[in-house]
């Protein structure tokens, strides 16, 4: 039996993924963002070991959640699920820093520098990355046109960057990103193609299968197969260039 951290799995591809998760007989602690998403989440997944609430929109939330987790731990993975889509305006959040990027890169980020190291650690992006930019002089659209799509994809490019730094920077640890593909959830929206199982599955099998099966890291995948990302996700000098940001916004570094 294997102890899982989901985070943002009050509904979508991360409650799939914790049911999942539980009907292998793993121990599954859950996140949601408020109180009343988690007494719904509880409802919903009643075997879950724990359900964390924070809005990791807030920085003194992520801390909170981390404090948590780290509360009911320890962990043999985390799955970084928790995500916001496209928006048609900017949004800064109490922390004033855009929402997109506070939401699905600065999250994990924290995440990852406040609690000890799993043996595995799976970020979840998007397809999307492959239009994603590493613009290091505007990450959070300061200064040039807003395009929701645009900053949506750049976070997901970042969640690749993350993964492969953390892969780099410690060797002990599996880490990897998993795109789940366009799935039929709130986020995905009516058009999309893909079933909630599928957007499941890879992530549920890099956390809790065989070390023979999923001994590698710093890779992407998307239905258990090994794909190439944007080409930026491996250039070093970025990946530190994200840490340091990253460092900058909240005050933490990863652990040495």
């Amino acid at each position: 039996m294997s102890s899982v951290l989901v985070t943002g799995s009050a509904d979508g591809i991360g409650l799939q993924t914790a049911r999942e998760l539980l009907a292998l007989g793993h121990r599954v602690v859950l996140h949601a963002r408020n109180e009343q998403r988690a007494a719904q989440t509880r409802d919903a997944v009643p075997d879950a070991a724990a359900v964390l609430v924070g809005d990791v929109s807030s920085l003194a939330q992520t801390r909170s959640v981390a404090a948590a987790a780290n509360e009911h731990g320890p962990y043999d993975a985390v799955i970084h699920n928790v995500g916001v889509g496209s928006a048609a305006r900017r949004e800064v959040t109490e922390d004033g820093i855009e929402r997109i990027f506070a939401v699905n890169v600065l999250a994990p980020y924290l995440l990852t520098a406040l609690m000890p190291l799993p043996q595995r650690l799976v970020y979840l992006t998007s397809g999307l990355e492959a239009s994603g930019r590493a613009d290091f002089d505007d990450l959070q659209f300061e200064h040039k046109a807003w395009s929701g799509m645009q900053a949506y994809s750049d976070s997901k490019l970042h969640d690749v960057l993350l993964a492969f730094a953390v892969a780099r920077l410690f060797p002990a640890v599996l880490s990897n990103a998993v795109d789940p593909g366009w799935i039929k959830t709130r986020m995905g929206g009516p058009n999309a193609t893909d079933e909630l199982a599928d957007g499941a599955e890879t992530q549920v099998w890099l956390a809790t299968a065989d070390p023979a099966e999923v001994g590698f890291s710093g890779h992407y995948l998307k239905r258990r197969q090994d794909l190439r990302p944007n080409a930026a996700a491996y250039d070093i000098a970025a990946q530190d260039r994200l840490l340091a940001a990253c460092a900058q916004l909240t005050g933490e570094k990863l652990p040495a």
